[in-house]
């Protein structure tokens, strides 16, 4: 169904929606009028809108389409301009716009700059200087306020989503975030090989909470995370999944190093003192991620060890052996 696709598909989907009967009816009646040579032009834009919908119905690929309807669409602008002349130079300027709805602004500002040469050399001697002038002038401001909301919209909704998908109190990525990286990673099942997840619990936690205060446990929190993040590596990310419990991906080890870098971890907890006088440790699971597995089953098998880690008398590191799954 068309609510359950990306923000790009129903853009792109819908563009060439409402192109189609825009175009069309001008083709048609060119056709009856014996306009042999316009009516190809738009007939041929409709038939490319209607090609672009079905590979992106189905496909679901709107990176290529969308440069594809850019660069059609303004082909077919400048085919009509060229043809007609003058009179068909208005629709320059909805064709222009309609390219950073669907492309990145500097991609639109750069096919759009294409463009606008093309036009000014197909209309340099059907237009007077100030004519063309005036008319090169007005495109170039659309574009150039069409470039700078674009690029401003974009970096907005680039650091909403960041701000989404990391947790207020400690700065890690949220339960949200986690869940994004989890299916990354199950999508490229068999490409990317050697990747861990480890469940740290902090022990007792409510006891802190209850004997100190939340603030304090929030404290112990926020020094927890910047704790760990002195550790793990640049290629690791970092989730608080909830509470007092957190998740770390870890990429290129297999589980017999990630058993190490979870008990890396877990003294370097114990050994930190993030409450004065009390002490505050960590158990962890750890999980490899298994060929064919999906997330909810890999992070049950690190759950299950942490689970296991608790029994045993916390403060400790419990693996998923690759043999025992």
């Amino acid at each position: 169904m068309l609510l359950k696709r990306s923000k790009e598909e129903v853009v792109l989907l819908m563009l060439c929606g409402l192109s189609i009967p825009s175009i069309l009816p001008f083709g048609i009646v060119r056709l009856f009028q014996g306009n042999l040579l316009m009516a190809t032009v738009d007939l041929l834009i409709v038939l490319g809108m209607l090609c672009i919908m079905v590979f992106v119905w189905r496909t679901r690929r709107v990176r290529l389409a969308g440069i594809a309807v850019t660069v059609f669409y303004s082909m077919g602008m400048l085919a009509a301009v060229y043809v007609k002349g003058v009179p068909i130079a208005y629709w320059v300027y909805p064709t222009m716009i309609a390219a950073f709805f669907i492309l990145r602004a500097k991609e639109a500002l750069m096919i759009n700059s294409v463009s606008l040469l093309c036009l000014i050399f197909i209309l340099r001697n059907a237009m007077l200087l100030l004519d063309l002038s005036s008319l090169v002038v007005t495109l170039v401001l659309i574009n150039l306020f069409s470039y700078i909301f674009s690029d401003r919209t974009s970096l907005q909704h680039f650091e909403l989503n960041q701000q989404a998908e990391k947790d207020f109190l400690t700065g890690t990525g949220n339960r949200r975030a986690f869940d994004k990286q989890l299916q990354t990673i199950c999508a490229k099942d068999g490409v990317q090989k050697d990747v861990c997840i480890l469940i740290l619990d902090l022990d007792h936690f409510k006891r802190i909470n209850d004997q100190f205060g939340h603030m304090v446990g929030d404290q112990v929190l926020i020094q927890f995370c910047s704790l760990l993040r002195s550790r793990i590596r640049t290629a690791d990310s970092f989730f608080r999944y909830g509470g007092e419990e957190f998740v770390v991906v870890a990429m290129g080890i297999d589980d017999i190093a990630a058993a190490r870098f979870a008990e890396e971890l877990r003294a370097l907890v114990e050994k930190a003192q993030l409450l004065r006088d009390y002490p505050v440790t960590v158990s962890i699971g750890v999980a490899k991620k298994m060929t064919g597995e999906d997330g909810e089953a890999w992070f049950q098998r690190a759950d299950a060890k942490l689970y296991e880690a608790k029994l045993s008398g916390r403060n400790a590191v419990r693996v998923a052996r690759e043999e025992s799954v």
